[in-house]
């Protein structure tokens, strides 16, 4: 049985004011908050910055006056703290936009890259190029391997998930639970092979951390992040009507099965970009996706964008909470956002099966 199609009829209706309204105000919030989010995770740590120290060193940088901080603390701030900012910020959006797009084609609330294998199919890649020393695309490296194991990964899942045409809500699971065993017996293999200095590595992928956050990561991912944010706003009128169904969506002069794979890599670039440089950070694409739908409605027009924003603020508070929560201690971003999107996904899960009235 297939999870209820979403409604986006882009159709203007009397509540069309308030829609955008409320959409205004929603993305005003989100951006409001993510600022805040990141001028609080750029000052908060081991070695606290106040938050006037933070805003002076940015003018100073930029030349809108201010004035540098002592030679501790720039180092800190510039070195340290705004490139993990700026990596979550990347990440957090990737995964939040790639969480949109996987339900806008599966038509399923289910979807997401880490739930149904994605993340942990790129990060096979990534293990792979660490544990047998590739080196033949330089600092990319990581990145080529993980996209192309991300692609294999999500390519298999919607093979196996499609019957009849339709994504299958149970078949979309249990594909996902064999993708993710497969997927760590695989790890597991590289960790047997690996030496000392490579299993460290490779710990850092299965936990999911911006620990190692630098500048040279950041330049690194940017491209693919940055390709796949800006393409993904482009289809959400045809998201909006392949959401009627895939007959309608075809009357209506979308290519369906072209719109499918272009937002196949686009996911799957997504994915590799934020599993390259952070390891396997589940339940962000699901939880943000399925809370600004509850929130604001269907549409795919906010709800791409809008879930890439909201994913950049949660990865934003995440990695701030995993800083200071347990200081002197670090707890793994992967680790805690599982903590907390593993019971939403319960819910999730509850919640469709109570509306279809059953698994099948």
């Amino acid at each position: 049985m297939t999870a209820a199609p979403y409604d986006g009829s882009t159709a203007p209706s009397a509540g069309a004011p308030a829609r955008r309204g409320r959409t205004f105000a929603l993305t005003a919030a989100l951006s409001a908050a993510l600022l805040v989010g990141c001028l609080l995770s750029a000052g908060l740590g081991a070695y606290d910055i106040p938050l006037g120290d933070v805003l002076s060193s940015l003018q100073h940088r930029v030349g809108l006056g201010g004035q540098a901080l002592d030679r501790v603390a720039e180092s800190v701030l510039w070195n340290v703290r705004l490139p993990r900012v700026t990596l979550a910020l990347l990440v957090g959006s990737s995964l939040g936009c790639a969480g949109a797009l996987m339900q806008g084609v599966f038509g399923n609330p289910l979807a997401e890259p880490g739930v149904i294998g994605i993340s942990s199919g790129a990060a096979v890649g990534a293990v792979a190029s660490i544990a047998l020393g590739l080196t033949f695309f330089g600092n990319w490296t990581i990145t080529v391997c993980a996209f192309v194991s991300g692609l294999a990964t999500v390519l298999l899942v919607y093979v196996l998930s499609r019957s009849g045409g339709r994504t299958e809500v149970v078949t979309l699971i249990l594909t996902g639970i064999a993708v993710n065993a497969f997927a760590g017996a695989l790890i597991g293999l590289f960790i047997f092979f690996a030496d000392n200095a490579q299993i460290t590595q490779i710990t850092f992928w299965q936990l999911g951390s911006l620990s190692q956050a630098t500048w040279p990561k950041v330049l690194a991912v940017l491209p693919c992040a940055a390709l796949g944010l800006l393409v993904a706003p482009f289809h959400a009128r045809k998201l909006d009507l392949l959401a009627l169904g895939e007959r309608p969506a075809r009357h209506l002069g979308v290519d369906v099965e072209r719109l499918r794979i272009v937002l196949v890599l686009v996911v799957a670039l997504l994915t590799a970009a934020a599993v390259a440089v952070a390891g396997i950070i589940s339940f962000v694409g699901l939880l943000v996706p399925h809370l600004l739908r509850m929130a604001n409605g269907p549409g795919h027009r906010f709800l791409v964008p809008g879930s890439a924003l909201g994913g950049a603020l949660v990865l934003v508070a995440g990695d701030l909470a995993a800083r200071t929560v347990a200081d002197p201690a670090e707890l793994p971003l992967g680790v805690l956002t599982a903590l907390f999107g593993s019971p939403f996904f319960f819910w999730l899960l509850r919640r469709t099966r109570r509306r279809q009235g059953g698994w099948a």
